[in-house]
């Protein structure tokens, strides 16, 4: 099989979301216990249970995007841990976990393989490589 980019940053850009769901989420329980009725003894006002009411209801729905972007998280990882690991080359192999899996950036996966590799020679090798296994 031929991966794109765009296939192999699938699992990146699915922990960006997630990442962004989980703050919404954080962000909408501290609103909801921020608004919470305060017990004294008098009489208050409406609209405090209908926001919280509110948070809640989108508080589980962004929960519920939050599983099903996990599954597909744990898809995209055993993928593209098989296409991985089904290339010849193991400097290659090594390039793209880091890249893809670990979510380096060019000049830590550089560091990573050689002292004297740099992030565009990396790169390079990376582009010519998926250039390369490109089907016509």
């Amino acid at each position: 099989m031929v991966w794109t980019y765009n296939e192999l940053s699938q699992l990146y850009y699915l922990n960006r979301e997630i990442e962004e769901i989980q703050k919404r989420i954080d962000e909408l329980e501290t609103a909801a216990t921020s608004c919470t009725a305060r017990l004294t003894g008098r009489p208050h006002a409406s609209g405090v249970s209908d926001k919280i009411g509110k948070y809640t209801a989108e508080i589980v729905d962004l929960k519920s995007l939050l599983d099903l972007n996990l599954k597909k998280c744990f898809y995209e990882l055993n993928r593209l841990n098989r296409y991985i690991n089904s290339i010849d080359n193991s400097e290659m192999r090594l390039i793209l976990s880091l890249r893809y899996i670990n979510g380096l950036g060019w000049e830590q996966v550089a560091a990573s393989i050689s002292p004297y590799a740099s992030g565009d020679s990396v790169r390079k090798a990376h582009d010519r490589f998926l250039r390369r296994n490109k089907t016509s």
